[in-house]
């Protein structure tokens, strides 16, 4: 005999409910969240539904933001983030769904971005509740551990439970994703759970952002008394100018006591590129000489099996997680280690330093000037460098860099997927340069330019990329958003028909060996290359291929001139690499 079904609920008394649903979202709005970035499915009806209620009831809520591909949403809120400085959140469709964040996601854990990343889950129940299991994808689609895929790049994960109140799940991820370091952290939602009449509301807890450590006063005057002492000393950063502050601090203390500045492998704009003291971005040759060398928030400040400091040298690092914990293996050397934020700790550094007398010392003064004059000699040999490209036949990186820095105004905002050549492109401002985490998970520069655009239209967003890049972009999602959120950013594609990373860890490894001989292509080789300005004219953009040098100038004032027109604008440069 069979057991009879459970009664359906009424759809009368479930639409009469506030649904968890609804909860949840004003939960993120009171986060401060201002879009949900979403790639939905069939986990998703309650949440859709939640946001009708909540605009027909006039309830504030975030956005819903439609993006085509997980990956692109991931990037989108990373984007939005570095903008903002405000933590994002986003849904996904389960475990598929969650899948394909990955890539991004580790991104996102080694930039220390914090999100919330949400994503349904799969029915629970078979029979019962209102949300249970509906269609045969539903029994495919459950896992005994969803979050067990991406649980080692996170910081947190959870799942909504039944009877909980969504704004304390929601406050305590986030609290988890704002503490430093910061990352991503991971919540599921069951469907029947956001399709449940919520729970009584209350008040939301009060929950303080954790601040930074603070550096330790001993270690700082350590610091300062190894620089005051130091004839030849370096200072090598990578993030520390993720703060506005952290840029001019850092400015300020470079100047005061003539401390040269490497930026090597950067993320963001550390030191104005005109700053005298910057001497490029290369560690190599300073560091063979250098007797002390601060390490400012730099996961591989140097690459050890090719370059190092003297044996005696002293070795000081800082940064919020200076020993960058979450890696299981980085053997650099160190003397000092100190936690702090590196705008904290640089300002107390200068302040030390200060007291030292350090700025008015004869051996400042004649640091100063051989440090100025190399690094002027440097830039000469950059200008050189790039004159002299624009006179080749072909179009090669040099040259496309020169030319974008000639046409960047003071609103751009640069997110830069490898091929950009720093050393010709003059970024002097706090956050105009962005560039791809230090995990490289591809197709990141396009959407993160996106969720830029979003979060401050007002800014001419550009995205540099290759080939290669261009294509785990998923072209055809971005443009779409692009085109449908109103988001016209200029991407610029270096176009060598190849995986230029792949070619050139062979030859580093067998310069001479059969690969080299051969034509030194194989795995790497993207030729025949599509027309990718094809791609953003199926979505109304603005789309232009260069092959010539002599081309290029008029070719970048085009695409800049439809983006501040309203169109997204793609450039596909056909270069070619040593």
């Amino acid at each position: 005999m069979h057991a009879p079904k459970p009664a359906a609920t009424p759809a009368a008394s479930v639409a009469a409910k506030r649904l968890t649903a609804e909860d949840y979202l004003a939960a993120l709005r009171a986060q401060g969240v201002d879009c949900l970035f979403a790639n939905a499915g069939t986990d998703f009806p309650p949440i859709i539904e939640a946001f009708s209620r909540m605009k027909q009831a006039g309830e504030a809520a975030p956005r819903p933001v439609t993006v085509p591909h997980e990956n692109a949403a991931v990037c989108m809120a990373h984007g939005y983030y570095l903008m903002t400085g405000r933590p994002q959140a986003l849904m996904v469709h389960v475990n598929v769904g969650t899948a394909n964040t990955i890539c991004a996601l580790i991104n996102s854990a080694r930039d220390n971005v914090p999100m919330l990343l949400t994503a349904g889950r799969t029915p629970i129940t078979e029979t019962g509740p209102h949300g249970t299991r509906s269609r045969p994808i539903h029994w495919a689609q459950e896992m005994f551990d969803q979050a067990g895929m991406l649980r080692e790049a996170v910081k947190w994960d959870y799942e909504l439970h039944a009877t909980q109140h969504p704004g304390d799940v929601v406050g305590r991820a986030m609290e988890i994703a704002m503490a430093e370091p910061r990352g991503p952290v991971y919540l599921t939602l069951p469907r029947e759970v956001l399709a449940m009449e919520s729970p009584a509301s209350r008040p939301a807890t009060r929950r303080a952002v954790a601040g930074a450590p603070a550096a330790n006063a001993a270690d700082i005057a350590q610091a300062a008394e190894w620089l005051a002492a130091a004839e030849r000393p370096l200072i090598i950063a990578a993030r520390s100018g993720s703060t506005k502050g952290g840029v001019e601090a850092l400015a300020q203390l470079a100047e005061r006591y003539a401390l040269p500045v490497v930026s090597h492998n950067p993320r963001y704009v550390c030191l104005p590129h005109s700053h005298p003291m910057h001497l490029g971005f290369l560690p190599k040759v300073p560091l063979a000489e250098a007797d002390v060398v601060v390490v400012l928030d730099s996961d591989v400040p140097w690459i050890l099996n090719l370059e190092g400091p003297p044996a005696g040298a002293k070795i000081i690092h800082i940064g919020i997680d200076p020993l960058f914990a979450r890696y299981p293996m980085r053997s650099f050397p160190s003397d000092l280690v100190i936690t702090a934020s590196p705008e904290a700790a640089i300002r107390s550094l200068d302040a030390a330093l200060e007291k030292s007398g350090l700025a008015g010392k004869p051996q400042t003064a004649t640091r100063r000037t051989r440090v100025t004059e190399q690094s002027a000699r440097m830039r000469a040999t950059w200008k050189e460098e790039a004159e002299k490209a624009g006179k080749e036949p072909v179009i090669r990186p040099p040259w496309i860099s020169k030319c974008l820095a000639d046409v960047l105004g003071d609103d751009a905002v640069v997110f830069n997927e490898y091929p950009l050549k720093m050393e010709h492109c003059a970024f002097d401002r706090p956050m105009s340069y962005f560039g791809l985490s230090p995990a490289g998970g591809l197709g990141w520069s396009l959407p993160a330019a996106l969720g830029a655009k979003l979060a401050a239209p007002e800014k001419l967003c550009v995205a540099t990329l290759g080939d290669g890049s261009y294509i785990f972009t998923n072209p055809t999602a971005c443009h779409w958003v692009a085109a449908a959120h109103e988001l016209p950013v200029l991407t610029i594609v270096f176009n060598n028909s190849m995986w230029g990373a792949v070619r050139n860890a062979t030859l580093a490894m067998y310069k001479e060996g059969a690969a080299a001989k051969d034509n030194h292509r194989t795995l790497a080789d993207l030729s025949p290359s599509p027309a990718f300005e094809k791609l953003v004219e199926a979505q109304g953009g603005y789309g232009e291929k260069v092959e010539k040098p002599a081309d290029l100038p008029g070719a970048l004032k085009r695409a800049i001139e439809a983006v501040r027109g309203g169109r997204q604008a793609l450039l596909n440069v056909v270069c070619q690499t040593p």
